[in-house]
């Protein structure tokens, strides 16, 4: 069924929101979990899915992501297989992406050279698991020309997302975005169907509306706002449920997992919902693993375990990372990723570590996301007084407070 498939991936955009992590890499490449890249997830999804031919498109910042994916995302080219990158190649002119539909349109050789019967247009910031022939499945026992990702939310919640209104067979008869009075679903008015910006197109369909669309002045080009709200009056939509999607090991607190980490308020609390003893997204299902680059460092270290100087490494409902040395201090409910360490007497509760963080003696770090080759230094408090936070670092509107990366912290 996976045959004659192809799957591009949209990994271009600039992540904004998530300011300072994205200031030097483009946001799929944001580190996530500890050890993995955000984009890691989409692209998971789809090897283990049995999908082995990938387009990654990039634009911003994409040099740490273009390596991520060069060094981890190796396929066998014997068989046919890849996992390639395509910067943007401004084939149709000078400009760089104007949307989601134009970035499909400039890069409408790919799917030329692969010549494929069905194309997925995938976004690569999202967190979640998803066996994606399913909707393959269903896209094709309806003889869909696009089948949309759909996930219920409360209908409150309606204006934050694209809307899609389906009849009760679940074909599409409107979309739109973000509305102040969202349609609700099919027998269920407390909730409406937001789309995942995911979507799997039979290629005729895909070609000629993005073709279609490139020629509309003043168009978005992008395929929610510009293409997705009439393309059901000339084409067979339908919307599918990804409450429906179930993978080998899940659990099933675990369905309809779908995370858009688009601000550093949401990408914080997907890191935390890691951490339960039993998390409602599991990294440790070996049945559908998430996939990412692998290391040749030490494993976690715990050192020094003299409780009458209140000097004990522990870590306690959290995330450790190979190359991490927990020396004498105490982390609980955190996430810490390879060669992070905490020195003696110091604190860090709630917080997100990246790569080469370092946290000096006494120091204490709550509610905090610090980026790669941050030092604290010794008898340093964060996360403690939000005034004095401001001041010197991003805080969010939620309280938690940013150190972007390499900062010296005086």
């Amino acid at each position: 069924m996976t045959a004659r498939t192809l799957a591009m991936i949209l990994a271009g955009g600039a992540g904004t929101r998530l300011d300072p992590l994205t200031r030097e890499r483009a946001k799929p490449a944001v580190p996530f979990g500890g050890r993995y890249r955000i984009i890691d997830f989409c692209l998971s999804n789809f090897v283990n899915s049995g999908i082995f031919k990938l387009k990654v498109l990039t634009q911003y910042k994409s040099d740490s992501l273009n390596n991520h994916i060069s060094r981890t995302w190796r396929m066998t080219a014997f068989l046919g297989h890849y996992c390639e990158t395509v910067p943007a190649q401004m084939r149709t002119g000078g400009d760089w992406y104007k949307g989601s539909a134009d970035a499909i349109f400039q890069n409408l050789n790919l799917i030329t050279d692969e010549s494929p019967d069905r194309v997925f247009v995938f976004g690569a910031d999202h967190v979640y698991q998803m066996d994606v022939t399913q909707m393959l499945a269903f896209h094709n026992e309806r003889r869909a020309d696009c089948t949309v990702a759909v996930l219920p939310v409360p209908i409150e919640e309606g204006n934050q997302f694209g809307i899609v209104d389906v009849g009760p067979d679940g074909q599409v008869r409107g979309f739109v975005e973000k509305p102040k009075n969202p349609p609700p679903m099919p027998n269920d008015p407390t909730r409406c169907l937001a789309s995942m910006g995911n979507y799997l197109f039979s290629t005729d369909t895909l070609v000629r509306e993005v073709s279609e669309d490139a020629k509309v002045d003043g168009s978005a080009h992008d395929f929610g706002k510009s293409i997705l709200g009439n393309l059901h009056e000339r084409s067979r939509v339908f919307a599918y449920d990804f409450l429906t999607n179930t993978v080998p090991g899940q659990g099933e607190r675990e369905r309809g997992y779908w995370r858009d980490v688009g601000t550093l308020d949401a990408y914080y609390q997907a890191n935390m919902d890691l951490v339960a003893v039993e998390p409602i997204f599991n990294l440790y299902n070996s049945e559908w693993p998430i996939a990412t680059a692998s290391s040749s460092l030490p494993p976690a270290k715990f050192v020094f375990a003299d409780e009458k100087a209140n000097r004990v490494g522990s870590a306690t409902d959290s995330l450790v990372s190979e190359g991490c040395i927990i020396s004498g201090s105490t982390v609980t409910r955190s996430i810490l990723s390879p060669r992070v360490r905490v020195n003696s007497w110091a604190e860090v509760s709630g917080a997100i570590l990246m790569e080469n963080v370092e946290i000096g003696r006494h120091s204490v770090v709550r509610r905090a996301i610090i980026d790669k080759n941050v030092v604290i230094p010794p008898n340093t408090t964060i996360g403690v007084d939000p005034e004095a936070d401001r001041k010197r670092f991003p805080v969010t509107e939620s309280g938690i407070v940013v150190i972007p990366k390499g900062l010296r912290v005086a």
